[in-house]
């Protein structure tokens, strides 16, 4: 038995309508979904806004280290040479040059004399030579003249030939008087005795002097024992 189709059953003739009508519920369903996503994204963002947050803490103020400028040091002032320029032809006024040139004389330190100063001169100094020697009353004239008058020759040495040269020395004092004779080269030991009785004898002598002020002064005088 063969089976007839229905003309309204005949499902081919909606087909391509039922097949746009499915797009266009796909589409809807997808805007929808999309436009519900923004939604939720914006307003999740919006929870997470600075200006609906509020703080129920003040926060402290944080202060910096005042910090110390150190002013800068004034700049030096620099002084423009100033350069007058003049015409090789003009006028020179000798008047008013003034030599820069030292005209103070050239020392050589080579021949310049450093005097030292001298040590103090104490009490007791004796001195073998001074800038003014003690002197006989009278000279050596008559250091002479006395030494031939008052020596009196020894007879043992007489009798016996003895004679010679006789150097006999002392200290003259700050005051003139003769102290401490001594021989220094003898000949026979009665010459030397009578050597030093003449010497010691002697009159106060004129001081000798180291910068004008008397010292003492070591001398020595030669006494002569010769027969005739």
């Amino acid at each position: 038995m063969e089976i007839k189709k229905n003309v309204n059953a005949d499902l081919e003739k909606t087909k391509g309508t039922s097949l746009m009508l499915g797009f266009v519920i796909a589409l809807a369903v997808m805007f929808v979904s999309l436009e519900w996503t923004q939604r939720d994204v914006r307003d999740d963002s919006d929870m997470y806004r600075v200006s609906d947050i509020s703080f129920t803490e003040e926060m402290a103020p944080i202060t910096l280290p005042e910090k110390k400028t150190v002013p800068p040091p004034p700049a030096a002032v620099k002084t423009a040479d100033i350069i007058e320029i003049i015409e090789d032809d003009a006028p020179i006024d000798e008047d008013v040059i003034i030599s820069q040139e030292d005209n103070s004389p050239w020392i050589d330190i080579n021949t310049v004399t450093v005097v030292e100063p001298e040590p103090e001169i104490e009490d007791d100094t004796e001195f073998l030579v001074v800038e003014d020697q003690p002197e006989f009353p009278g000279g050596t004239a008559a250091l002479l003249e006395y030494l031939r008058k008052n020596i009196r020759y020894p007879s043992i040495c007489r009798e016996n030939n003895i004679q010679g040269r006789v150097i006999v020395t002392f200290v003259v004092n700050k005051d003139g008087n003769i102290v401490n004779p001594e021989v220094a080269k003898g000949v026979n030991p009665s010459l030397d005795k009578e050597a030093l009785r003449v010497i010691s004898q002697m009159p106060s002598w004129k001081p000798g002097k180291q910068r004008g002020k008397p010292v003492k002064v070591r001398y020595s005088v030669p006494v002569n024992f010769r027969l005739n």
